[in-house]
């Protein structure tokens, strides 16, 4: 067990370290090539933070685990609205004044309730995941649009800008991009052989495994950044890490694991893990999606997610095994 548990350690620290050496090469590589820093917060960062989902849920799914891919993508969206979010919060008060993050929220919902919907036959497979990829590219598509829309004074314009590298090289910004990927690829296939060792060894199932260890661990990289950015008031950066990860993370995690091993999900996943992500979803919509402009969620509600995350870890652990 304690080979195991190392493993899995293991692949958190290189799941962490290659997430954000990918995310320094592909934002500077980007910037080199004249992309501009808002299209690149928007689509390239958004992206690389959910790469230890996408390839911890793909190695899972080539090895036969499709449950441990399912649980990872559904808990990790899960993780990062309570524990990220809230930890967040708790830290520093998140305030969204983003015109262009206020719209991506209710696209977020949206592509939650489409993955709920194809999930509602209690069977996720091929047709679906070819249908979530295929929104993922519509969904691109339309933040590309939003990004060239976005008002030259929205603060998160100004958030990228400082935060996107300019010192860069793009012979060393390709150099991080591929050791990035590599050291991703490495800490993914050892974290999913740790995860699904303990899985055997404790003998819960590999959805409980991913929704909850796995979950938490590859959420790392969204926690780090987003109490980092909210603490240099970049509140924009903080919620948009969570908006995009998520949306990621249901279409570009769910969607190849579909394709490569489609699985009949366990009717705890459709009783009380899936309505629990959309639960969160719609709870993170109420607190930020503000009319007025000026959404925020305060110390207290950030205790709130923290508990109400805590609780359902509880209740999984205890109830559902």
């Amino acid at each position: 067990m304690l080979i195991f548990a190392t493993a899995t350690l293991a692949g958190f620290l290189l799941l962490v370290w290659g997430a954000d050496r990918f995310v320094l090469g592909a934002g500077a590589a980007a910037r080199n090539l004249g992309v501009s820093p808002l299209m690149i917060g928007l689509t390239i960062v958004s992206f690389a933070t959910s790469l230890p989902e996408v390839l911890v849920s793909v190695t899972a799914s080539l090895q036969a685990s499709p449950g441990l891919a399912i649980g990872n993508a559904i808990g990790s969206n899960i993780a990062n609205i309570g524990l990220v979010l809230g930890v967040t919060a708790m830290v520093c008060p998140i305030h969204l004044e983003s015109a262009t993050l206020r719209r991506e929220i209710p696209a977020l919902l949206a592509v939650t309730l489409l993955a709920a919907m194809l999930c509602m036959d209690g069977f996720l497979g091929r047709v679906d995941g070819y249908v979530l990829i295929g929104s993922l590219g519509l969904l691109m598509l339309w933040i590309v649009k939003l990004g060239f829309l976005s008002a030259a004074t929205d603060p998160i314009r100004q958030e990228f800008e400082e935060e996107i590298p300019t010192d860069v090289s793009m012979k060393a910004a390709i150099g991080w991009l591929i050791i990035g990927l590599v050291i991703l690829l490495l800490g993914a296939n050892t974290l999913v052989w740790g995860a699904e060792e303990i899985a055997r060894a404790v003998g819960i199932s590999d959805v409980i495994i991913g929704l909850t260890i796995v979950a938490v661990g590859t959420s790392l990289p969204e926690l780090a950044v987003t109490v980092v950015s909210a603490m240099k008031n970049e509140h924009g950066l903080a919620i948009g890490n969570v908006i995009g990860s998520n949306m990621f993370n249901t279409l570009a995690v769910l969607g190849p694991a579909a394709i490569i091993y489609p699985i009949a999900l366990q009717p705890k996943v459709m009783t009380l893990h899936l309505p629990t992500m959309i639960g969160a979803t719609l709870l993170m919509f109420t607190l930020t999606y503000d009319f007025s402009g000026r959404g925020k969620i305060n110390r207290a509600e950030g205790l709130g997610l923290v508990a109400a995350f805590a609780a359902y870890h509880y209740y999984t652990f205890n109830f559902t095994l």
